[in-house]
């Protein structure tokens, strides 16, 4: 895929993901939420410039620092989400503006590492960039997913008589 396909993919999916997140909504912990992360990484993978051929090392060490960013970010993003139970049992989310910052963090270290991959001329195709959200998005989808199971769990353990008091 070229990269202009690429980036416009990554920016669909970022905004998509974004206003989402930003109004309440219902949790499915049954839901396949890996599925878009899978899709991203099936996708960013095969891509022939995720390495720069010139630069092999420098390239890896950027990748695997936008990993290990996107790991990060997607973490932050998760546990700073507000995460809250119905009077009918249904699990809830809203991002807050604390996710707000953990995102302007992670688009300063990301633009930051790009600023030093063209600084020691390493070519940078936009495939890493969506394999690090893919990391982003399934770090971030496993740890709401356990939240609002763990969330789930502790209301049903819940006596009856503390639900009246």
């Amino acid at each position: 895929m070229s990269g202009l396909v690429n980036t416009l993919m990554i920016v669909a999916v970022v905004a998509i993901v974004i206003v989402r997140q930003f109004r309440a909504r219902a949790i499915n912990t049954d839901r396949r939420w890996w599925l878009l992360p899978v899709i991203l990484a099936v996708v960013a993978l095969p891509e022939p410039g995720i390495l720069d051929a010139h630069h092999r090392t420098e390239s890896a060490a950027l990748l695997a620092v936008e990993l290990l960013t996107g790991l990060a970010i997607g973490a932050g993003w998760a546990w700073t989400t507000r995460i809250w139970t119905a009077p009918d049992g249904v699990v809830w989310t809203k991002s807050t503006k604390a996710s707000v910052a953990v995102w302007a963090v992670g688009l300063g270290l990301r633009v930051g590492l790009y600023a030093v991959g063209a600084g020691l001329g390493v070519h940078q195709d936009s495939a890493a960039l969506m394999l690090g959200l893919a990391g982003t998005l399934l770090v971030r989808g496993g740890i709401l997913v356990w939240r609002a199971q763990s969330l789930d769990a502790t209301s049903r353990r819940r006596p009856a008589w503390k639900e009246s008091v």
